[in-house]
């Protein structure tokens, strides 16, 4: 399998920050440590309030059933209601290089 990088970009709901977006997670977290797959997240926020959300997966097809279910199972996560969806730009990147 090739480790893949699922890195999500977007803005918050205006007023909402990221400690906000942390907090709304908690149900997600569980989800994520739950899936097949699942390697770590790391959330980042950027000085222009832009957050990252990067999860690396065993595998795209991993990736690609989490964020599936992130969606349909988790949709009623109050996550969905912390991000400006307008905002948002989701990739799966495939790890070509690995240091420790």
């Amino acid at each position: 399998m090739t480790e893949v990088l699922e890195v999500t970009t977007f803005k918050l709901v205006a007023g909402l920050t990221g400690a906000d977006f942390v907090a709304a997670n908690k149900d997600i977290e569980e989800y994520l440590k739950r899936r097949p797959g699942f390697r770590w997240r790391r959330i980042t926020e950027d000085d222009d309030g832009t957050i990252m959300d990067i999860v690396a997966w065993d595998g795209e097809a991993d990736a690609r059933a989490s964020a599936s279910g992130i969606m349909t199972e988790m949709g009623d996560s109050p996550v969905h209601a912390t991000i400006d969806h307008g905002t948002v730009d989701f990739r799966i990147i495939p790890v070509v290089h690995h240091t420790r």
